[in-house]
């Protein structure tokens, strides 16, 4: 409890801060820089948020719902290095990681079985998508 409270209060402090450090937009060169800062910064918070669950009692499933979303956070970070990025030799290790946490997402899904290899809420959202509903991350 502590430990979440000392994270809130430094997350809170940080956020409040008048550094440029902390607030990344306010130093964005040009919109191509503020999109790639912006896509980041949605990824890492999509990742956050995915990665809290509830456990299970299966070590497991709970490792993969964890896993999952921290390597498509990855993935989302790396993709907006190749959109926005400028260095050659970055934007191939993007590709590259693109590819190979990919992989690493498919070999969890089959590890765990389940509908398609897929952790029970992903396959949830991928009913109420078929049904045509609108799936909030």
């Amino acid at each position: 409890m502590a430990t979440t409270l000392t994270v809130a209060a430094t997350t809170s402090t940080l956020a409040q801060s008048s550094n440029p450090v902390n607030q990344p937009h306010a130093v964005a060169a040009d919109s191509g820089e503020r999109q790639f800062l912006f896509d980041n910064e949605l990824a890492m918070s999509k990742m956050s948020r995915g990665m809290m669950v509830n456990p299970t009692g299966d070590v497991d499933r709970d490792f993969v719902a964890m896993m999952i979303p921290h390597h498509q956070g990855a993935i989302d970070m790396a993709e907006a290095e190749i959109k926005y990025g400028h260095s050659e030799t970055l934007r191939r290790l993007a590709a590259s990681i693109v590819n190979q946490q990919g992989q690493e997402i498919s070999i969890m899904h089959r590890a765990i079985g389940g509908p398609q290899g897929k952790i029970p809420s992903e396959a949830n959202d991928d009913k109420q998508l078929a049904q045509g509903k609108k799936v909030t991350p």
